[in-house]
């Protein structure tokens, strides 16, 4: 028998990553888009790409 993880502690680091990378996409994008000129493009594109990686993530978690 595998000595995993509780589920408590897989969900919660896996909100933590989550909050992290929107984080890091977000600050990315809006540093991206002052250097640019652009409106929220980079911002909006950056977040919208990390988000469904994640949720990617998190299904793929799930099937294990």
């Amino acid at each position: 028998m595998k000595n995993e993880p509780s589920p408590f502690l897989k969900y919660s680091s896996l909100g933590l990553q989550l909050a992290a990378s929107l984080g890091l996409a977000g600050w990315a994008g809006h540093w991206l888009d002052g250097v640019m000129g652009y409106n929220a493009f980079f911002l909006l594109l950056f977040v919208s790409i990390m988000f469904a990686g994640m949720m990617y993530r998190l299904y793929r978690s799930n099937l294990d």
